[in-house]
């Protein structure tokens, strides 16, 4: 029998697998928290006896260190990625024996220079039905293919390892099996790629149907499409990158989180420590300590921080003791790993702490997508601020509405006038919110929050635009 679990993070919209023949188990791309994956090992009597790395990632630092320490299996990973710990360094055509399964290694550079995917198969008999099993990692998605501008820090040009991953996919994964199955590390989402599909998992013939990269063209037009409109690289990659070649520390070692009084919490963040919010928008908007910035963890919390939080610096949470034991998982999963405490709370908030040391506390004034729409009607001079990337603006925004996507939001204030009143918002509530924290972090005061985003905008019957972003549209003074 064959064992076969996918995991999910919604987080990082990351999926890593376990895959098991007669008690022989191997884990592939698994996240930095292992524990769950102890545990099945545990429940089904497996023995791990290797982790597979289809490449050295970059949105995310892996769990392969601590698991290779708690159960002595080995690491697997491509010869070109240059890994500074013990492993086992894989080139193509190489073969692992799994049970009854046969692991091959393919190498197929273009989202990396060292990225492979992994082909299982029967290499014998094996009771009830096995489909082969292609694990991409980031070389082809559901619907789409990895970026392949993620290593230009390293010396290696966009155009050149599209040119790659254009080999890789007609050399190593077209010639393959229709029927064989697809399961890639990342779902939509993720800044891996450009337009990945929901969809988890698919097989050869349904991407040869319906993912662009397959189709019949040119090479040269198939890196003219990867590589237009590409969209920004998070700052924290290159550290995640080196974090992973390196090998991440143990979970365990990470400081020990302190409960911390308003007075104490004050004090740190006066020396510089980031208050990171990590509670609803709602939450957020009613009332907490000036200058936090709010990532709530109840979206992508981790690929944000990673994009949003210096990992240097220090932190302290705003929430409830379990949020932030929650946050500090998370945030270890994109190596954000300098959580020394959070805010006490009183009466069941964190808010109330604030408040009764006679702290500042900020809230910011909520509309409906309904209100908004009544406030434009009143007043075509009111100002929407859209912070979506720009193609999710290009597709459809609140006519008049200026585009500053909230990756360029600090760099573009210094275009802002402060005076102005600015209705944020984004798609469905959540960016705004961290829109708003960090726009008044650099002192804008006059700011009000839209509830539900463009896609309540949407739903509420009322027009978009689909224009172009213009010069005029993106200045935003």
């Amino acid at each position: 029998m064959v064992y076969f679990k996918q995991y999910y993070l919604g987080c990082l919209a990351h999926a890593s697998y376990v895959l098991a023949s007669e008690g022989q188990a191997c884990i592939i791309d698994p996240q930095r928290d292992v524990s769950e994956y102890l545990t099945e090992l545990e429940a089904h009597s497996l023995n791990l006896k290797y982790i597979i790395e289809t490449h050295l990632h970059a949105d995310f630092v892996s769990g392969h260190m601590e698991l290779a320490a708690r159960t002595g299996a080995k690491v697997v990973i491509s010869h070109r990625a240059k890994a500074a710990f013990e492993h086992l360094a894989v080139k193509d055509q190489d073969k692992l024996a799994l049970g009854k399964l046969e692991l091959t290694i393919l190498e197929t550079p273009g989202h990396t220079p060292e990225s492979i995917c992994i082909l299982a198969e029967a290499r014998e008999e094996i009771d009830g039905q096995f489909e082969s099993m292609l694990f991409t990692g980031d070389t082809l998605f559901v619907g789409d293919v990895g970026r392949p501008d993620l290593v230009c820090h390293w010396g290696f040009e966009p155009a050149e390892m599209a040119a790659h991953l254009y080999d890789s996919l007609q050399n190593k994964i077209l010639p393959l099996a229709d029927s064989t199955l697809v399961y890639p590390a990342h779902g939509a989402g993720s800044l891996c790629g450009k337009n990945i599909s929901q969809e988890r998992h698919s097989t050869i013939g349904e991407q040869k149907k319906f993912n662009w990269a397959l189709k019949p063209m040119g090479k040269d037009e198939f890196i003219d499409l990867l590589t237009r409109d590409l969209p920004e690289v998070p700052k924290y990659f290159t550290k995640a990158v080196e974090k992973n070649r390196s090998g991440a520390v143990q979970l365990a070692a990470l400081p020990e989180l302190k409960e911390l009084t308003a007075e104490e919490t004050e004090a740190r963040q006066k020396r510089g420590a980031l208050l990171l919010d990590v509670r609803t928008a709602d939450e957020f908007c009613q009332g907490h300590p000036a200058g936090a910035l709010n990532i709530g963890l109840g979206g992508q919390f981790a690929s944000f921080s990673g994009i949003l939080v210096d990992a240097e610096r220090e932190k302290i949470i705003v929430g409830s003791k379990e949020e932030a034991e929650e946050a500090v998982i998370r945030l270890a999963r994109a190596g954000l790993e300098n959580v020394t405490g959070y805010l006490k709370s009183t009466d069941g908030s964190p808010i109330e702490t604030w408040k009764k040391a006679g702290l500042k506390v900020v809230s910011v004034p909520q509309l409906s997508v309904n209100e908004l729409a009544m406030k434009l009607k009143n007043d075509p001079k009111v100002v929407v601020l859209d912070v979506r990337r720009k193609g999710e603006y290009v597709g459809g925004h609140i006519p008049g509405a200026r585009s500053v996507p909230l990756s360029d939001l600090v760099n573009a204030v210094s275009d802002l006038d402060k005076d102005t009143t600015f209705h944020v918002i984004c798609a469905g509530g959540y960016r705004s919110t961290m829109a708003v924290s960090l726009l008044l972090q650099h002192g804008f005061e006059s700011l009000h929050n839209v509830q539900g985003g463009t896609m309540a905008w949407r739903k509420a019957g009322h027009d978009v635009d689909v224009k172009e972003i213009t010069a005029c549209q993106s200045n935003n003074k």
